[in-house]
């Protein structure tokens, strides 16, 4: 059974920084493209930022240095560097698994 559990989410004031983490377990962790996305409220869900299994990474205009992707192939989980955060920000954020598996997400809220 595939699972991927994200973790690290919560609320920050402008300008401060969050780490996620999402754990997978159930998936050769290693020959996957990972990709976090997420959904502001009455948002459709967008990209921001994806992994290759050969550690190509694309990132949405929005988060380009402030945000970083990252993988620990040992641990099967894939990393979001969140700094800088903006109220914008503020959205669910859901882990990917290739093409088909999908976290639960975690809620990040930049707020003063």
């Amino acid at each position: 059974q595939v699972q991927l559990v994200e973790s690290g989410g919560g609320l920050v004031q402008p300008g401060g920084s969050l780490r996620l983490s999402c754990a997978a377990s159930g998936i050769t962790f290693r020959i996957f493209s990972m990709a976090w996305y997420r959904q502001a409220p009455g948002k459709e869900r967008e990209l921001v930022a994806q992994i290759t299994s050969s550690d190509l990474i694309i990132y949405v205009d929005s988060v380009k240095g402030r945000f970083t992707i990252s993988r620990n192939n040992a641990k099967a989980t894939v990393y979001l560097q969140m700094d800088s955060l903006k109220p914008e920000d503020t959205a669910v954020y859901y882990c990917k698994a290739g093409s088909v598996y999908w976290g639960r997400g975690t809620q990040v809220t930049v707020s003063a």
